[in-house]
């Protein structure tokens, strides 16, 4: 009895297999045209391919079908199905159900999302962007960055203020660490408040001036120099005590002139020169009415900037000085008698001239005044001789006494004495 030969699986039914077993894989669906006629119609009857749907005729190709195969004779291969990774190829662009085709894809710009365009010109999205996402980072990083520099600037300003004792300027400025204000513009903006302006009044001064205006590291240098000077020639230390946030008013004008600190210590040697080494009558005078009120810095500070000493003080000088005067002048006024001709305006140079003046006729005056006292004119005394020179209250009274006794004198020597004793009287009425 012959042996019944064992059936193979026709070469169709092996392609469909293949087909079949490639779609659960995730490969692309088998598609009609992988069979012939016969295979094709029995397998649309099985639901197992679709049956082509009509399209219009501008969705078809005009390209002509391809030729059908002839089955082929060589018996189906025995090899296992190949274990090759499934292939990268991008899906069939007839979505399944057919109708349309793929045409294209979009790129959305503004988030990166991937569309793809069918005929109809619907779209599906194929793959999500990371625009939007990296967009935000990018800005997240870029505020940081920007906030870090602005905390860096401020810090700067804070540490190079600090050494000099001046962060209360500069903390106002906290503020624009949050804001959007550029690092490079925290030094104008801290230039532009009150309390700057304040602590570097001079600046501004300066300025109106044509003068450059001083960096802070100057001003306050030029402020150093000017203090040690000071200090090395005795002047008070009110003229340079520090105030609010370091601030020395009493160098404000010497900034603001452009006073060098040389310029600044000849000012101060001609100063002592002209009061206390020259004129030590003056000194005297001082410390014979004011004791300890007032000490040599006083007078200096008075010489260097009359209108910046207190009233107390060029009240103090001026009758030092009118005492000197007199004293000069081998006279003496005492410290009463010295403020009163200072109120009355009496300067330190019409002092020294009008004491000169006075001690050259007051002696005979004196002795004339006593020898005709008799005469209701009563004495002469330097008091009246002082008003007359310096023409204050009581001077033409003064004058009139004076010319009634050398009136006196002229006449009691003419009528006594002849000629000779009329030439002696006139002489000596003269002299007074």
């Amino acid at each position: 009895m012959a042996k019944k030969k064992k059936s193979t699986p026709s070469f169709d039914a092996a392609r469909f297999r293949m087909a079949e077993e490639a779609s659960m894989a995730g490969f692309p669906a088998a598609t009609p045209e992988v069979f012939d006629e016969p295979e094709r119609r029995r397998l649309q009857a099985m639901g197992i391919i679709p049956t082509p749907v009509t399209v219009t005729p501008q969705e078809v190709p005009t390209e002509e079908p391809p030729l059908e195969e002839p089955p082929s004779k060589e018996p189906p291969s025995k090899e296992p199905p190949s274990k090759e990774p499934p292939s990268k190829e991008p899906p069939s662009k007839e979505p399944p159900g057919g109708g349309k085709t793929v045409t294209g894809t979009y790129t959305d710009p503004e988030t990166g999302d991937v569309y793809l365009v069918y005929s109809d010109g619907s779209r599906t999205l194929q793959a999500r962007g990371t625009k939007a996402a990296d967009a935000a980072r990018a800005k997240a990083e870029a505020e940081a960055a920007a906030k870090a520099q602005r905390q860096s600037a401020f810090d700067l300003l804070l540490q190079q203020f600090g050494n000099y004792g001046l962060q209360a300027l500069v903390e106002p400025l906290r503020g624009l660490i949050e804001s959007g204000v550029s690092p490079a513009e925290f030094t104008i903006r801290l230039r532009e408040t009150d309390a700057y302006k304040k602590r570097f009044a001079a600046n501004q001064a300066r300025i109106n001036k044509g003068l450059r205006a001083l960096s802070e590291a100057e001003y306050i240098l030029e402020e150093d120099k000017y203090q040690d000077v000071m200090r090395r020639y005795g002047l008070p230390n009110t003229y340079y005590a520090r105030g609010d946030m370091g601030r020395q008013e009493g160098f404000e004008k010497l900034i603001a002139g452009d006073v060098s600190p040389i310029e600044l210590e000849d000012r101060i040697q001609t100063a002592q020169r002209r009061v206390i080494n020259a004129a030590p009558q003056i000194k005297d005078a001082l410390t014979q009415y004011y004791g300890d009120e007032i000490s040599n810095g006083d007078i200096l500070a008075y010489v260097l900037d009359p209108e910046k000493a207190i009233e107390n003080i060029k009240r103090k000088v001026g009758a030092a000085e009118i005492g000197g005067a007199a004293t000069m002048a081998g006279l003496g006024a005492g410290r009463a008698r010295a403020e009163e001709l200072q109120r009355f305006g009496v300067t330190a140079e019409q002092a020294r001239q009008g004491f000169t003046t006075i001690s050259e006729f007051l002696p005979q005056a004196q002795v004339l005044g006593e020898r005709y006292a008799k005469q209701g004119l009563g004495p002469f005394t330097q008091e009246t001789a002082e008003q007359e020179v310096f023409a204050i209250p009581g001077s033409a009274e003064a004058g009139r006494k004076r010319r009634k006794l050398a009136e006196l004198e002229t006449a009691a020597f003419s009528g006594t004495s002849g000629a000779a004793g009329g030439a002696l009287g006139r002489e000596r009425a003269g002299a007074f």
